[in-house]
């Protein structure tokens, strides 16, 4: 039995989209009619998620990272209390209020019932759940503590959706200053400039250097507004054609980790998702060079990421994960501390974890500072050229006042 979406018209007319379960779209088919329906389209679920396997949003597939969490959640709960697996998929996608949520969770509970494991159905769908995920939910179906790993799994989700919306809150702020100050600095010299100095050069005499500065600088931007915004998205367009290439993005990935304050945060960002899903994997019993495999696909720069590809040759090869980090250069001394404790106590889950949570702090507090920081540099800096714009029109009206006087 699998799950189809339908799309019918009812005996008004109007469409109607919903999801059914059956063995076959002739069924289904069947179903519809039987309920006075006509259908127009009915599709396997299934094939519709592979069909979107390239969709891109904030969980994939039109899946909202809130929703993940919150449906895995839902599944670990109801997974504690005993229900069975596909029980559990069918009562959570009757909370779900989310078309596309209910239409994956059917989906899934159909591939369960035809005898997959969860981890293999969840595969079966990687534009929502990602190598992470269902290698920890593979785990945790081999050693019997599914509930445990979906705990962890919606508090990893949860965390890492609370992180971007602390960056974005806290970039919002800075990112609204600044363009505000460009419109702002740009209408003043397109607009007010030039109809306050034609008044002084209607004098006759020679303008102060800044004031001759601030009119040839209005003169350029207005003749060649246009030019420029062309100009600026073609650099954008051929800056966004480089970076899909590898070589170019390496370099761009490299060039970022040596800037003084944004390198630092970068770093710290990928250092802490690395802890941390080590810390997951290796809590649930994942083999550690499987979870050294996935925790480099987590990191979004190459150089980091290569680096911990290149670990795992080495501990492959005998080299201990710390030594093997510490290789790289990447990575702060506290995390590689940590991991060697935890090898050496036999504890690396229990310090892994540790680890985690003391990069998560650290990186709280880089951004707070970071963005504490920038927000009054903006600020100065705006009022910094309107005080030139200021003096630039104030310095005529000095000299005037000399020659009066």
């Amino acid at each position: 039995m699998g799950a189809f979406e339908y799309t019918a018209l009812n005996a008004k007319g109007a469409e109607k989209k919903g999801i059914m379960e059956g063995d076959s779209s002739r069924q289904i088919r069947q179903q519809l009619r039987e309920q006075n329906l006509i259908p127009l389209k009915v599709e396997e679920a299934a094939r519709r998620d592979k069909q979107q396997k390239g969709a891109s949003n904030s969980a994939g597939g039109g899946v909202s990272v809130m929703a993940l969490a919150l449906m895995t959640r839902q599944l670990a709960t109801l997974s504690r209390t005993g229900t069975p697996l596909a029980d559990a998929l069918a009562t959570v996608g009757r909370q779900t209020d989310k078309p596309r949520m209910k239409s994956l969770l059917m989906a899934i509970r159909a591939q369960v019932l035809e005898g997959h494991t969860l981890a293999d159905a969840f595969s079966n769908f990687p534009n929502v759940f990602d190598n992470l995920y269902i290698a920890t939910v593979r785990a945790g179906e081999h050693s019997g503590h599914l509930d445990l790993v979906l705990e962890r799994l919606a508090e990893y989700t949860e965390n890492r959706q609370q992180m971007r919306q602390k960056v974005q809150m806290a970039l919002l702020y800075p990112v609204i200053l600044t363009v505000m100050a460009i419109a702002v600095v740009s209408a003043l010299l397109a607009f007010v400039v030039p109809e306050v100095v034609q008044v002084f050069e209607n004098t006759g005499q020679t303008l102060p250097w800044l004031t001759r500065a601030l009119i040839a600088t209005s003169d350029f931007l207005r003749a060649n507004f246009f030019y420029m915004i062309i100009f600026i998205g073609f650099l954008v367009f051929l800056f966004s054609w480089l970076m899909k290439k590898e070589e170019f993005r390496l370099r761009i990935h490299r060039l970022v980790l040596h800037i003084p304050v944004v390198g630092r945060l970068i770093q710290g960002m990928n250092t802490a998702r690395m802890a941390r899903t080590l810390s997951i994997l290796s809590a649930s019993n994942v083999p550690l060079l499987d979870a050294l495999h996935i925790s480099a696909q987590v990191l979004t720069n190459i150089p980091m990421r290569q680096s911990v590809e290149q670990a795992t040759v080495r501990v492959r090869e005998g080299t201990s994960l710390a030594q093997a980090l510490e290789q790289s250069g990447y990575f702060p001394p506290l995390l590689i501390q940590l991991i060697s404790g935890g090898e050496a106590s036999g504890e690396l889950e229990k310090m892994l974890e540790h680890a985690a949570i003391s990069q998560e702090r650290e990186l709280h507090s880089i951004i707070a500072t970071l963005f504490g920081l920038l927000e009054p540099l903006i600020i100065v800096a705006m009022g910094g050229i309107v005080l030139i714009i200021v003096l630039a029109i104030l310095l005529p009206i000095f000299e005037m006042n000399q020659l009066v006087q």
